[in-house]
């Protein structure tokens, strides 16, 4: 039998999408894109955006096209249950709290404890550790359709990470919420924990983190990113540098906070990149709001910025809020500060050069030209004689050329 397995949005998305994968071609399935026939096609969908609800639809419109049966599941199809059952194709909607059983409708209880992630296409692995949120930021509707926070056990996350291990340099805890990983435990534990533990329990190469809050980042955490096998990689959501649209968008953060948090980090952690995500266009964001976002972010260490113009989802508290910025408008502030992402990012990358980095090889191409990511999420291209695709390999950096690093194997 043949399945496809399409994935939009976030990193627990693909994680979840992964386990998947594993679990059917241990059962003996063959993991197949939409123009090779699959038999079922399974969409876990995304509703971040307006844009993420038109892609989810598209996506299972294109999958019922190939001639599949389709299964959708993820939170577009959560928020929207009736009309994506009424859509043609569609077999089967699951919700995301049965999702982890889709493999067991379709093909069969049969499985072992643990899976064999060695036939996984990606370089990393994703290990979804945490889901759902009890934030309750007032543009948001992810924690209507993924519920309150809850935290996998620390032991059942070490036998998925030894496992994983054997095949992958690098796994991306991710989660919903990861900050808030552990406080829903009987035996309350934090990230801090859980990272100490896989450092201590297992000998994987490389672990990165998925987004986190800036109240989140603790000394404790900071103090166990001193260890190499810790990406020096953070993602922090913003949203807005103004303080009034802050408190509209219920986040419990103030700019001056955030701030401090970022440069604290800056200082803790040795050439450390930070990403953050900016919300353009929230409701009642007027010109001088808009450049104190502009000013903040100018003034930071951020390396790169994820923009999205306000998209008001149905449900939320932000979705009847007067004083909708124009469209054009919004276009207008995201081309800004994408510029300003730009530079920024240029200017982290020309601090690269002439040091000395691990890449993980995503891609071996001719001529002994290998790519990959460095442990601060950098692209690089080298020459090596023998590095394969998911190992760690050395580099020294000699140029930067667009968006990629150059480097010569160490």
């Amino acid at each position: 039998m043949k399945v496809s397995l399409l994935s939009l949005g976030c990193k627990v998305n693909q994680a979840e999408c992964s386990r998947m994968e594993a679990a059917f071609r241990e059962r003996g399935w063959s993991i197949v894109g939409l123009d090779e026939g699959p038999d079922i096609s399974i969409v876990n969908t995304c509703t971040v955006t307006s844009k993420s609800d038109y892609q989810s639809r598209q996506l299972i419109r294109r999958a019922s096209g190939c001639g599949s049966k389709v299964v959708v599941t993820g939170c577009y199809s959560e928020l929207n249950s009736d009309f994506v059952r009424s859509m043609t194709g569609v077999e089967m909607v699951v919700s995301n709290v049965n999702k982890d059983s889709i493999v067991n409708m379709i093909a069969g209880t049969s499985s072992r404890t643990f899976l064999d992630f060695s036939t996984l296409k990606r370089s990393r692995f994703h290990l979804k550790v945490q889901d759902g949120c009890n934030n309750s930021c007032s543009y948001c509707a992810i924690p209507s359709a993924r519920g309150r926070s809850r935290s996998i056990e620390i032991e059942k996350i070490i036998q998925h990470v030894r496992l994983a291990s054997v095949s992958y340099n690098e796994i991306v805890l991710t989660g919903i919420h990861l900050g808030t990983y552990g406080y829903d435990l009987v035996a309350k534990v934090k990230l801090s924990d859980l990272l100490g533990e896989i450092l201590k329990r297992t000998d994987i190469g490389r672990i990165r983190l998925s987004s986190l809050e800036i109240g989140e980042i603790d000394d404790q955490l900071l103090e166990i990113m001193q260890d190499p096998r810790i990406c020096n990689h953070l993602h922090i959501p913003l949203q807005s540098g103004d303080n009034r649209i802050l408190r509209d968008m219920n986040r419990n953060y103030d700019a001056e906070k955030f701030s401090s948090g970022v440069l604290h980090i800056h200082s803790k952690v040795p050439n450390v990149a930070m990403g953050t995500d900016v919300i353009v266009g929230f409701p009642g964001e007027s010109e001088v709001e808009f450049q104190n976002t502009l000013d903040l972010i100018e003034a930071l260490p951020i390396s790169y910025l994820h923009v999205f113009p306000f998209s008001p989802r149905p449900n939320t508290k932000a979705f009847g809020m007067s004083q909708q910025v124009p469209s054009q408008g919004k276009r207008d502030r995201a081309s800004l500060l994408r510029a300003l992402s730009k530079r920024k990012k240029d200017a982290y990358m020309q601090g690269q050069i002439g040091q000395s980095l691990e890449m993980l090889v995503e891609e071996r191409g001719h001529s002994n030209e290998v790519t990959g990511r460095t442990a601060n999420y950098l692209r690089v291209r080298a020459f090596h004689e023998s590095a394969m695709p998911r190992s760690l390999v050395s580099v020294r950096i000699t140029e930067v050329m667009d968006d990629i690093l150059l480097a010569h194997a160490i």
